[in-house]
Formats: structure tokens, C-alpha cells, sequence
């Protein structure tokens, strides 16, 4: 009798293995797919634009000259919109995560970080619209303000824009919608500060800010860099909040105040696909090469920080 039960238990086991290794193989088999899939979409992308920009690339235009002479006040505008909306948001950002991840309660952070991590999922015309019809109106005596007493500084010389339509503007727009981004990679970042160290700084004498100055932030710098690589590509990605906001055009200046700035590339296509004609839209086609390829480089640099190679521990 017992031997009957124990090849009964000997099959059940042997069927169970099997069943686990099927299941294994079936998961294994569905996630490389997945993983093909999306290698295949992003080569797939890459092909049509390089594709569609050639003519573009290998022929240039009378009004602008070659492809680089086209899309370089673009690509500054671009470039210089997503450095000040970093330069608002990161700040921000790591204050928002620290108080989430080491002052606020629990209570109150849960629901802290929730709000933040919904801002992720307002639509950006959403903040367009906002940013056009509140923030820009709300703004313009700041701007005269600036101009006025701060006018001899380059960034706000010049005259202030009357609708609130400027880079400044823009900025900040653009500095709400990458925030959530940051924060949330950030905040994770800091959860993960080992707590013997915490403690044994504390332990040693350090407040609570010099525990977070000498432990959570240096453990924690590579996050930061990483978060805010990922931040940028969303920042230099971003279409109809800048083109609704920005009183953009086709020209390189610093300046923050004033109704005449640089486009981004971005808007640059969602304004002008639709009345060009076939070169200029193989012209614009480039300059989306432009922008994918800068795009892609910088969230691979961000994942590299982030998910870097990291020793073992035993």
C-alpha cells in the first residue's frame, strides 16, 4: 500500500514539474516575443524616417540651405527649452521626494506621491490649455517686472511680451510635466538608502539633514542624474503644450521674456506638417530624425545610470 502511495506521489510530482516547466517555457517564450516586438517597432520607426528624410538630407533647400542650416534654430530652441525646464524641475523635485521619502508621515505621503504620480497622466493639452489661458496672463507683470529691473542681464532684456506667451512660460509648463517623472524615480531612489546608515549617522550625532547631506543624497546621485535624463526626453519630446504656450519661430535667442523665441522641433512639425508640401514635409520628416536620435541617446544614457552594472553582493 505504501509503495502504491509513494509512485502515486512520484507521478503527481513528475507531472507538476512538467507542468512548471511548460509554464516556464510558455512565460519565457512570451516575454522575448515581447521583447522582438518592441526592438522590431523602434528599428521599424528608424528605417521609415531615415526613409522619408534622405531626399531631405542629400538635397538642400534654396530658402534655408542644407538640413543642418534648417533645423539648427530648432534644435536650440529645443535644447534650450528642456535645460530651463530642468533647471525649474529637478530642484523641485528631489525637495519633493526627500519630503516624501523622509519627512512627511505616512498618512500624508501615500497621498503626496499619489498627486504626483497623477500629474503624470494629465494629458498634455491639458497643460497647453492651462498654460495659455492661466499661467501666461497670471505671468505678465512678472515679465515687466524683469525686463525693468533686471533687463541688463541678457536672459531678460528686451520687451516683455504682453500675452505672457514666452520661453519663461513655456518653461515652467513643461517643468510641471516632466516633474512627476523625476520625482517618482527619485523618491524610489531614496527608499532604497540602506537604513543601517541612516541610523548609524544618527546614531553618531548628525540631524536629520545631515544624515540626508552625508547619506541619502550621495547614495543617491545616480538616481538623480538618471531621473533627470529621463525627464529630459520627455521634455525635449513634448509637442502641443509647447506649441500652444510658445510664441515660437524660426530663430536662435536666449532671451526668456520676449514675444519673438525659438521654436522647439516638436512643434515645430505638429504646426507646419499639414500645409507642406512633399519637400517640406521631408524637411520636417529630418528634423524628426533630429529629435528621435537625440531622443533615444538620451533615455539610453538614463536607463545606463540607472540599471548600470552592479557588483553582487554575497
Amino acid at each position: 500500500m505504501s509503495d502504491d502511495i509513494r509512485s502515486i506521489e512520484t507521478v503527481d510530482e513528475s507531472l507538476m514539474a512538467d507542468h512548471g516547466n511548460v509554464g516556464d517555457a510558455a512565460f519565457r517564450g512570451i516575454s522575448t516575443g515581447s521583447g522582438g516586438i518592441i526592438m522590431v517597432i523602434l528599428a521599424a520607426v528608424a528605417v521609415f524616417l531615415i526613409a522619408q528624410a534622405a531626399p531631405a538630407i542629400t538635397t538642400g533647400d534654396p530658402r534655408y540651405g542644407n538640413l543642418w542650416g534648417y533645423v539648427a534654430p530648432y534644435l536650440f530652441g529645443t535644447i534650450w527649452i528642456s535645460f530651463l525646464a530642468l533647471l525649474i524641475a529637478v530642484p523641485v523635485s528631489v525637495g519633493i521626494a526627500l519630503y516624501i521619502s523622509h519627512y512627511a508621515p505616512k498618512k500624508l505621503a501615500t497621498p503626496v506621491a499619489f498627486v504626483v504620480d497623477l500629474l503624470a497622466a494629465v494629458p498634455s493639452i491639458v497643460f497647453g490649455l492651462w498654460g495659455i489661458t492661466t499661467l501666461a496672463p497670471m505671468l505678465v507683470p512678472a515679465h515687466q517686472w524683469l525686463t525693468e529691473y533686471l533687463g541688463f542681464i541678457p536672459l531678460f532684456s528686451g520687451t516683455a511680451s504682453g500675452t505672457g506667451r514666452t520661453m519663461l512660460t513655456a518653461s515652467l509648463v513643461l517643468a510641471i510635466m516632466v516633474l512627476p517623472i523625476i520625482t517618482s524615480l527619485t523618491r524610489e531612489v531614496f527608499l532604497r538608502t540602506p537604513k543601517l546608515q541612516e541610523e548609524a549617522s544618527l546614531a553618531l550625532g548628525a540631524t536629520k539633514w545631515e544624515m540626508i547631506r552625508q547619506v541619502v543624497l550621495p547614495f543617491g546621485r545616480s538616481g538623480i542624474v538618471a531621473a533627470s535624463m529621463l525627464g529630459l526626453g520627455r521634455a525635449l519630446g513634448e509637442t502641443m503644450a509647447v506649441a500652444m504656450v510658445l510664441s515660437g519661430g524660426r530663430m536662435i535667442s536666449p532671451r526668456l521674456l520676449t514675444s519673438e523665441n525659438p521654436n522647439t522641433i516638436a512643434a515645430n512639425i505638429a504646426l507646419g506638417f499639414a500645409e507642406a508640401d512633399s519637400g517640406g514635409v521631408h524637411r520636417l520628416i529630418a528634423t524628426g530624425l533630429v529629435l528621435f536620435a537625440i531622443t533615444i541617446v538620451v533615455n539610453m544614457a538614463g536607463r545606463l545610470i540607472t540599471g548600470g552594472p552592479r557588483k553582487e553582493s554575497r
